[in-house]
């Protein structure tokens, strides 16, 4: 990587950081350019060659986590839920700031129903309703609820400033999605 390079780098993380600060205590909607450009220690201009605008900001970071946690899954795949919950959990706990802001906080109203679909379309085709304990439910249902109740699950840990360690919740939350699943 050149210096110009660890520079711009450096200069996104400081907007991303920025943005998610500011609305850790400001309403989305009250945050200008300008304080996102004063926290960051950057100009305008130097947000604008990045970003259209704070929508544009916004969306970029959360799909940047929602694609991390993407590949996190997709590398873990073949991995037992626990070890992959430990993973993911430990995800949460390195970007507490940013997941707190946006599912505790309230920070992106859209944000929990990304997350809600995220966990739906990891979940889909997991579920056996051929046979066994979920013969003949829907497949949808068990997909939803199961993914309502891990954000839910994940909203209150962060919410709790994550009272158990991420090894902890991933053997919890673990066993009860395979006892559902």
């Amino acid at each position: 990587m050149t210096k110009v390079d660890r520079r711009i780098a450096k200069s996104q993380e400081a907007i991303k950081n920025a943005l998610i600060e500011l609305m850790n205590g400001k309403n989305f909607d009250q945050i200008t350019l300008q304080d996102i450009s004063d926290r960051a220690n950057v100009s305008r201009r130097t947000i604008y060659l990045h970003y259209t605008d704070k929508f544009d900001l916004l969306d970029k970071l959360i799909e940047e986590h929602i694609n991390k946690l993407e590949e996190l899954f997709k590398e873990l795949s073949e991995v037992d839920f626990i070890t992959s919950g430990q993973a993911i959990f430990e995800y949460f706990q390195k970007n507490y700031l940013f997941f707190s802001t946006m599912l505790v906080g309230g920070g992106a109203d859209n944000f929990r129903a990304q997350y809600v679909e995220f966990s739906v379309e990891l979940l889909k085709g997991e579920v056996n309703t051929a046979e066994g304990k979920n013969k003949g439910l829907s497949e949808d249902i068990i997909v939803r609820f199961v993914s309502a109740a891990y954000v839910e699950v994940v909203e209150w840990w962060l919410k709790n400033e994550m009272p158990y360690p991420p090894r902890v919740m991933a053997e919890q939350v673990g066993l009860l999605i395979k006892r559902i699943i």
